[in-house]
């Protein structure tokens, strides 16, 4: 009789068990070859150290971001910084190739981001806020969110297999207020990969040790010895892409005080209007990592 029963149990527990086992599908859009992984690399870590399947995206080459380099240098370092990283985290990292600088909003470019959400199956999708600095992040965005409800369109869709399970779209951080500040709906604590997130960093030498502190008027921080490199990304990056501190007061929506006592590190999404609105056990379920 308890054998029977305890099939029974298993028999209606079944879908749930395969629905947990199932890979969640994670799609990141950023405007340059360092873009997804600088802002939430830790959770990409995360998530496929749980099995889960990740695939970075850039939309433009970032073949003007450098001041020695040429474009063609630059375009070539990128490559070899992301096929770093992809094998470094256990993620897959693509290069659209659009020019650096150059990015519009246009139809073929929302096709292919189309295309790309839809073959991934992707449960999450995320890129930048609208407003930003530069005009590459905000036109990503324009053209990420413009392919949120277009992605259900049969005849939008390149093959025709269009996703009607609409995916959470989220918002990467950034610290600009106006029209509006970032809102960190989701918080996750990727202290326990800080350093899988430094050696990220540490993979993108032709940004992080050149055009990115000449460009601040930092360059005169830069150690000599690379040993001394992990501190500096500690304290010019790490902060900068995710201090706890920053988010705490909206991480103890997630995490309890004694659960955050040693926590540095963060990396925060805001949720976008245009996917679905996960409730907050969906968003568990999306974010296994996430306490229960």
């Amino acid at each position: 009789m308890k054998i029977k029963s305890l099939l029974f149990v298993l028999l209606l527990s079944a879908p749930f068990l395969l629905f947990a086992q199932k890979p969640i599908k994670v799609i990141a859009f950023g405007a340059h070859p360092d873009d997804c992984d600088f802002r939430a690399g830790g959770t990409a870590i995360l998530f496929a150290q749980m099995g889960h399947r990740v695939k970075l995206v850039s939309m433009t080459d970032g073949s003007k971001g450098h001041h020695i380099l040429t474009t063609a240098q630059t375009d070539s370092a990128h490559k070899a910084e992301m096929k770093s990283v992809a094998e470094l985290i256990g993620v897959e990292y693509i290069c659209l190739d659009y020019p650096d600088g150059e990015l519009t909003p246009t139809v073929d470019k929302r096709l292919e981001v189309i295309r790309l959400i839809c073959d991934w199956e992707a449960d999450i999708v995320i890129t930048h806020r609208p407003n930003d600095y530069h005009p590459d992040h905000r036109y990503t965005s324009a053209i990420v969110q413009d392919a949120a409800y277009m992605i259900s369109v049969p005849r939008m869709v390149p093959d025709g297999k269009p996703l009607l399970k609409a995916p959470v779209f989220l918002y990467l951080p950034d610290r600009f207020t106006k029209p509006t500040p970032f809102s960190p709906d989701i918080v996750i604590d990727i202290t326990p990969v800080a350093e899988k997130k430094i050696d990220i960093f540490d993979a993108h030498p032709s940004q992080v040790y050149g055009w990115m502190p000449w460009n601040g008027g930092y360059e005169d921080k830069v150690p000599e010895d690379p040993a001394d490199r992990r501190q500096y990304i500690d304290d010019y990056f790490m902060n900068r892409f995710g201090d706890m501190a920053y988010y705490r007061e909206a991480a103890l929506k997630w995490y309890s005080p004694e659960q955050l006592a040693n926590s540095r590190y963060a990396e925060a999404f805001e949720i976008c209007e245009y996917g679905h609105i996960p409730t907050r056990d969906e968003i568990k379920q999306l974010f296994p990592m996430l306490p229960r």
